[in-house]
């Protein structure tokens, strides 16, 4: 993900989280059985050419049609759950595979590409809103399908941590690709990061260290209703250190330190802008700032790969009696309101404050590393930047890709040694 108070030339989604635990859906699902819902404004891009071609350079443009006739063999709601849930776990894990090199590579797309999960999730969304079953599927039941396909196709019940002593737990979140509608072909580094390492291992100064990660949607609505909380609340407890990571700037890293409670309403993956306080469960307890936990100066001070990495530091607020909003390279002031965290005001922001605000309330903010990373933009290579007549790889793109998810390995390794609790 990147800035967003746009800095879309500097990379725009990594840089909005949300605190603490994300307030509770209002709206209220009919009852009654429902006609097929219209497809979303995501799912609509999935007819366009660049995302047909990288679902068939993958070979995950069977991934729809498999899913939809499994669908059509559901004889109930019951067995149409076991189907979503079954085939969305499948469809993470053969992610994950792919782009691990395990089994066939399925295309000429190379294997560290994370956006054949993303188009691929995107048809199967679209087969459980268009689908009408004889036995009749109301829009409370549709809803719970969407559900959960989303969480099992994003690795979000995939979390397992084996039980061996002595092994270190790191928990590490990417995000799908955004602002689609400037350039379909992107990809988004931070999500294929997390495919590259789920459920690998490496190897730190105290010892192994086991990583799992998930891949959280780019769209407002699905923090509101607390995905992120969902998700890490059954973690934290038992992990070592956690990072969010998404993407941020051009050419470097940044190990965010101060994440603010502010939503600056730049489109989402549906085109939803949403300008306002994020939303969390017990908003009267809710800070306008979090901060990092992770060990800043360990890893700006360690060589981990080709991009430099800062400690960024910067924020903008309203100062305590103020009524415009200042740039402060510092970090906020006492009493001011948050108009950006060091991520920006977009959704990598947000994932780093409910992340850390969730920590905090866990009562493990002395206990747990964690904050949030930004890797660079993702830039395709020289001459293939129009996406009107680019192609949609190329192979500095590709090793632009690799080494950035080598560099969140290498500072993952270098966050996670000496900690523990």
């Amino acid at each position: 993900m990147t800035y967003i108070r746009v800095r879309l030339g500097a990379g725009v989604l990594g840089l909005a989280l949300v605190g603490g635990l994300a307030a509770a859906p209002t709206a209220s699902a009919a009852t009654s059985a429902a006609a097929a819902a219209p497809v979303t404004v995501e799912e609509q891009r999935l007819d366009q050419t660049a995302p047909q071609e990288i679902l068939r350079r993958s070979g995950f443009d069977t991934v729809a049609p498999e899913f939809a006739r499994a669908l059509e063999r559901a004889g109930s709601f019951g067995q149409a759950e076991r189907v979503v849930a079954g085939q969305g776990a499948r469809l993470w894990q053969r992610a994950v595979d792919r782009a691990q090199g395990r089994g066939p590579a399925g295309g000429d797309l190379s294997r560290d590409d994370d956006r054949p999960l993303y188009w691929a999730r995107l048809g199967m969304t679209r087969e459980v809103r268009q689908w009408e079953p004889e036995f009749g599927l109301t829009d409370t039941q549709r809803a719970s399908l969407l559900a959960e396909l989303e969480e099992n196709s994003r690795g979000e019940n995939a979390i397992r941590y084996p039980h061996a002593k002595g092994v270190k737990r790191i928990l590490l979140t990417g995000f799908d690709p955004f602002t689609l509608d400037r350039d379909v072909r992107i990809s988004n580094p931070s999500g294929a990061t997390a495919l590259a390492l789920d459920g690998t291992t490496i190897q730190t100064a105290d010892g192994p260290a086991r990583i799992e990660t998930a891949v959280f949607p780019v769209r407002w609505q699905d923090f509101a209703q607390g995905t992120v909380e969902r998700t890490l609340r059954r973690q934290l407890p038992r992990v070592d250190l956690f990072t969010t990571v998404s993407q941020g700037r051009v050419g470097r890293f940044d190990v965010e330190r101060t994440n603010g409670a502010w939503r600056g309403g730049f489109p989402d993956n549906e085109n939803v802008s949403r300008t306002e306080t994020i939303p969390v469960t017990d908003p009267a307890s809710q800070p306008q700032w979090t901060s990092t936990t992770l060990p800043y100066a360990r890893i700006v001070a360690a060589v981990t790969g080709r991009f430099p990495v800062y400690d960024h530091t910067s924020v903008t607020e309203i100062p305590s009696g103020g009524t415009d909003p200042v740039v402060r390279p510092d970090g906020p002031t006492p009493g001011s309101t948050a108009r950006a965290g060091g991520g920006g005001d977009y959704l990598s922001n947000e994932i780093a404050y409910r992340a850390t605000l969730l920590r905090d309330r866990l009562g493990l903010h002395d206990s747990l590393p964690g904050g949030h990373v930004h890797t660079p933009v993702l830039q395709f290579g020289t001459g293939n930047t129009d996406p009107a007549t680019g192609t949609v790889t190329d192979p500095e793109f590709v090793q632009n890709r690799l080494d950035i998810i080598a560099q969140v390995r290498a500072i993952v390794t270098v966050a996670v040694s000496g900690a523990g609790r």
